[in-house]
């Protein structure tokens, strides 16, 4: 069987040729659709993963979005949450494809091998759920990472864990279930090094994703 690596530029001459006759509105959307599948696929499969399916159809999801705008109302959003997050670690930011992305730390998000929010977060997914009321056009993927300790069996459910307890959070505060997409990757996509206690401190975190799409 052919690596997925291999097989990403061969789908995606298929998938240009298939969108030929389609608008630009229906061609992005495929794009992103078919790409977004196959790059979920890709990334399951190149970091372990056992869930190919399941990341192929989260990726098929967020593909369909198509491009990202980011508008005067994402732009107001990134600033309430900068302003409510000032000083607490975590991060907000504008992602290269205009999502609007929140890492939120292990010292405000979890303990360790723990997945019940701390009450040091409850303030800031109050006021992103605030935020998320303000613009229902938003599409919203939270993404629960651990750090190396311990097995895939235990840090596997521990991460997804973590990013479910973030949508039901935000699901008690009115923000719908249909909106929010969860995952989890396990210890997978460390951002520092994992032997040392700072580094994996910094690698069980969660990560917030906010998309709206363009028109």
């Amino acid at each position: 069987m052919k690596s997925p690596l291999i097989l990403l530029p061969l789908c995606a001459v298929f998938i240009l040729s298939a969108c030929a006759n389609m608008t630009e509105t229906q061609r992005n959307t495929a794009i992103g659709a078919g790409v977004g599948a196959l790059g979920g696929a890709v990334i399951s499969k190149s970091t372990g993963g056992n869930q190919t399916g399941r990341d192929a159809a989260l990726g098929a999801g967020v593909g369909a979005l198509g491009a990202y705008a980011w508008s005067q109302r994402m732009e107001s959003q990134r600033q309430a949450m900068a302003q409510a997050t000032a000083g607490t670690g975590v991060d907000v930011s504008r992602t290269a494809n205009n999502e609007l992305k929140l890492d939120i730390p292990s010292d405000i998000s979890f303990d360790t091998g723990r997945a019940a929010i701390k009450p040091n977060m409850r303030p800031i997914l109050d006021r992103f759920a605030q935020t998320l009321t303000d613009n229902t056009a938003t599409h919203i993927r939270i993404v629960g990472h651990t750090d190396s300790t311990g097995s895939d069996a235990i840090n596997n459910p521990l991460s997804l864990d973590r990013a479910n307890s973030a949508r039901n959070y935000l699901m008690d505060r009115g923000v719908a279930s249909s909106r929010i997409d969860t995952a989890g990757r396990g210890d997978r996509e460390p951002v520092a090094d994992n032997h040392s206690e700072t580094g994996r401190a910094h690698n069980r975190r969660i990560e917030i994703f906010v998309g709206e799409a363009a028109r």
